[in-house]
């Protein structure tokens, strides 16, 4: 799928439904996400980017523990307009990036890389090895890769798409030029229509 229509499929998304109940992925307090961003020990002054952050609530809870240098990029720019109109003035003090992460670039470097279900939609090779790299141009040395896919226990499809699952080994080999992998574990989500995903969660830090 190109890039174009990657962001027509992402648009009509969030144009037609309701992110409480209409999207399998929503999480009213992303609890798990959190917890591996403060086990990273980041100051509260250090750059973090939430790749693929739509309109997820993480962005709600960083700035509430009292982050301050806080970039979500998402594809979508009806995404990012929903979270910007529920944090109104708040919203101010997030950069808000809207871009396919494939063309993504910036002089900016960062402490702590967030990608929730993001990457997993890469399917083809080549997509798989430039987000591999921009991830390790962008992110600081001793800086931490976060990272969730679906599991080789989880769905092979969402949103229509098809999506890469991974397994702790090939998600550690995806990356294990630039990063040494920390840990992994699966957690299965419960989706707002009360079904039942695997995901895998990943920390990496950038040697």
């Amino acid at each position: 799928m190109s890039s174009n229509s990657t962001k027509k499929h992402w648009e009509e998304i969030y144009q037609t439904k309701d992110m409480v109940h209409d999207v399998s992925w929503y999480q009213d307090t992303p609890e798990t996400s959190i917890d591996l961003v403060l086990s990273t020990g980041v100051e509260k002054s250090n750059a973090i980017i939430d790749i693929g952050g739509g309109d997820s609530n993480l962005v709600d809870k960083f700035l509430e523990l009292g982050f301050k240098n806080i970039s979500v990029l998402d594809i979508s720019a009806k995404a990012l307009q929903k979270a910007k109109t529920r944090l109104a003035g708040k919203a101010r003090s997030v950069t808000w990036i809207e871009t396919d992460v494939l063309e993504f670039d910036t002089e900016s470097r960062f402490d702590v890389w967030h990608d929730r279900a993001a990457f997993h939609f890469l399917t083809k090779e080549d997509d798989i090895t430039h987000y591999v790299e921009s991830a390790g141009k962008f992110i600081k040395p001793n800086g931490y890769l976060i990272i969730s896919t679906f599991s080789m226990n989880g769905p092979k499809k969402c949103s229509g798409l098809d999506i890469t699952q991974y397994s702790e080994d090939s998600i550690t080999r995806t990356f294990e030029k630039d990063f040494s992998h920390v840990r992994s574990f699966e957690e299965i989500h419960t989706t707002p229509f009360n079904t039942k995903q695997s995901f895998l969660f990943s920390i990496f830090k950038r040697n």
